[in-house]
């Protein structure tokens, strides 16, 4: 195997930290042919979809990509803003808001970068682009409140493959999640609270997360624990008894059980039932995105309304929310404990001059740089 290869080292460089937050990924457009690309890319994980490769391959290419492409093109057609795909464009402006927040802890030396598990700009390029910049400390942020080993594990994935190739590794962080973090848990609390003092209270307040298969509970994966732990702690967090919300799970594919209740038949049944008011947020999801614009707020919406519902509030998500951007430095804080990130003007200058002193002793010593 080839190793990379390596940008030049420059004697006296003084080392450089950095946050990558990292988000699941979006298509470049929302053409069929744009969409086609990024689901081959997404559905050909094997974190994510576990069949055995062969069957799956046979499925992929000859049932999904050429039928599902373009129906999802639509899809994303609903939600396409002029800045582009919401999600990239909410997740852009995370990662600058997060520079800013940091800077203010004092953390003003740390680079702050967005990828994208799938699509781009890409996670390997990213990490590729960090090294080139001379970060040899990076904290790997995913987008994702509670663990899976479909999503978080994924990104492990591609960061262990990347650093494969790699011969001088730099530090690495991985903030494996964060679903009970008092500062999360706040900023979902406030942005509720936001919408309930604006629209009044509903009857139900149904959070909804994105499911996966059944399957992946009973083999370990801890992601159906962590979002009943969310939930429960938003709850306790707005004061509401067990009767006034519930937890779904939406997004399900094939045939397979899925984490139920599944989200559109439990708000159907709340609206038959009389309820007349149902409130929808989407803890697990940090950005909007189509799962939540076009399935929750349009398709799930008009379910609500067919089945009898008079009014259905979607709460967008977290997006650049000040509490949540003010959590994720926290989050970002603490995962970097013992880095020099925190430094005073003078602090940063004593730096500077011991690397010019580096730089010049290794010149002394015969180094060519």
């Amino acid at each position: 195997m080839a190793f990379a290869k390596e940008p030049q080292y420059q004697h006296g460089t003084p080392s450089r930290s950095a946050v990558v937050l990292v988000n699941l990924g979006t298509p470049d457009e929302p053409t069929r042919s744009a969409v086609r690309r990024y689901l081959k890319q997404f559905l050909s994980d094997p974190r994510v979809v576990e069949i055995p490769r062969a069957i799956w391959w046979f499925i992929l290419h000859g049932i999904i990509l050429p039928f599902r492409s373009g129906q999802s093109a639509k899809k994303y057609q609903s939600i396409w803003t002029k800045e582009g795909s919401p999600l990239k464009v909410h997740t852009q402006a995370q990662a600058m808001l997060l520079r800013g927040a940091l800077g203010e802890r004092g953390h003003s030396e740390i680079i702050v970068a967005m990828a994208m598990r799938y699509g781009s700009p890409s996670l390997p390029d990213v990490l590729a682009r960090l090294k080139e910049d001379g970060c040899d400390r990076i904290a790997i942020l995913p987008a994702y409140p509670q663990y899976s080993g479909t999503t978080t594990g994924s990104i492990w994935d591609a960061v262990f493959a990347h650093f494969k190739r790699v011969r001088n590794v730099p530090e690495l962080r991985l903030v494996r999640g964060y679903h009970d973090h008092e500062a999360y848990i706040d900023a979902l609390r406030d942005a509720v609270l936001a919408h309930w003092d604006a629209n009044g209270r509903p009857e139900k307040l149904v959070m909804s997360f994105h499911g996966v298969p059944r399957r992946t509970l009973l083999l370990g994966d801890p992601y159906h624990c962590e979002c009943l732990k969310t939930a429960r702690l938003l709850a306790a967090r707005l004061k509401l008894n067990e009767d006034q919300y519930l937890v779904t799970f939406q997004s399900r594919f094939g045939k397979a059980e899925w984490l139920q209740p599944y989200t559109a038949p439990t708000v159907q049944q709340l609206a038959q039932s009389g309820v007349r008011r149902v409130d929808l947020i989407c803890p697990g999801f940090t950005s909007d995105c189509l799962e939540t614009l076009e399935e929750i707020n349009m398709e799930v919406r008009h379910d609500f309304m067919a089945a009898g519902g008079k009014e259905f509030h979607y709460i967008p998500c977290l997006n650049e929310n000040p509490a949540w951007i003010a959590a994720l430095a926290e989050i970002a804080e603490q995962n970097m404990i013992g880095w020099p990130t925190l430094m005073t003007s003078s602090q940063r200058e004593l730096l500077k001059k011991e690397a010019e002193g580096q730089r010049e002793r290794a010149l002394a010593r015969g180094a060519q740089q």
